[in-house]
């Protein structure tokens, strides 16, 4: 089963751009061209280019685009991001929509290279959750590869979580793995744990390839990570920031789910200029 496709920039364009600009159009002779820049205004990683890109052909294919950097790039204030040549009521027509997209995604992989470097050196790996934009799914996911992270699961389509109320309803866990096992014998299944005496029965269960400890303390961490049996991983979230995470990491779990790589990213600040004809 795949995902219903939707393009955020033709949704984004619709919304902004409408049935056309009236003050480019209004204000901007016809002829007029220019050239442009997008640049940062502070340091960060950098992503959302791609859909920068894609805005301004949507806008105008007959623009020169340029990308001077990659989305996983490191900024400095100042540093060229894309350059852009054309019509300049393209130029700004495009504006607004092109650099919503590279502040919020730079925001996403700003915030999730500061949770990797939090943990460097543990071997853990820093997860995203579906706590994400309606819409904007696949960039932002795509923003926190960018910024070292991994994508969890990209959908409800893609991965089995079994969480508290799913094991409410269903309380005949290991028979429900035993049949998923056999429907879909090569999906990733993952059970919620919010004790150690959770932990101790979902351990055994065959077909568990992850269990999550929920909002659990360093202490219990460590306790249910001590119970490891086979190739089972540990994934810990909850109560996770950058003054946490790093001892989270060395409690021994495998990977550290994080919401707020995509809930609470701070929009990073990026401008365009034009720089004459």
């Amino acid at each position: 089963m795949s995902a219903p496709v939707f393009d955020p920039v033709d949704i984004a364009l619709a919304e902004d751009v409408g049935p056309g600009d009236l003050t480019s159009q209004l204000f901007i002779p016809e002829q007029h061209v220019s050239k442009a820049r997008i640049f940062a205004k502070e340091n960060c990683v950098v992503a959302g280019t791609q859909a920068a890109i894609e805005t301004y052909q949507k806008v105008d294919p007959s623009l020169e685009v340029t990308r001077l950097k990659g989305d996983g790039t490191l900024l400095t204030p100042g540093d060229t991001v894309i350059r852009l040549q054309g019509p300049t009521r393209s130029i700004l027509t495009g504006e607004r929509v092109a650099l919503n997209f590279i502040q919020r995604l730079s925001g996403v992989a700003t915030l999730t290279a500061q949770f990797v470097d939090a943990v460097r050196g543990t071997g853990v790996e820093i997860l995203d959750t579906r706590k994400t934009t309606p819409g904007l799914r696949a960039l932002e996911k795509a923003a926190v590869k960018a910024g070292g992270g991994r994508n969890h699961r990209m959908g409800l389509y893609d991965a089995i979580m079994v969480k508290d109320n799913h094991l409410l309803a269903c309380p005949k866990i290991e028979a429900a793995i035993v049949a998923l096992r056999e429907a879909h014998p090569g999906i990733p299944v993952e059970l919620e744990a919010d004790s150690i005496d959770q932990v101790r029965a979902f351990i055994d269960i065959a077909g568990v390839d992850v269990i999550l400890l929920d909002n659990m303390s360093p202490k219990d961490l460590r306790a249910c990570v001590s119970l490891r049996k086979s190739r089972i991983k540990f994934e810990a979230s909850g109560g996770v920031s950058l003054q946490t995470v790093r001892e989270i990491a060395e409690t021994g779990v495998d990977f550290i789910s994080v919401g707020q790589l995509t809930h609470s990213a701070r929009a990073i600040d990026f401008s365009l200029e034009l720089i004459g004809a």
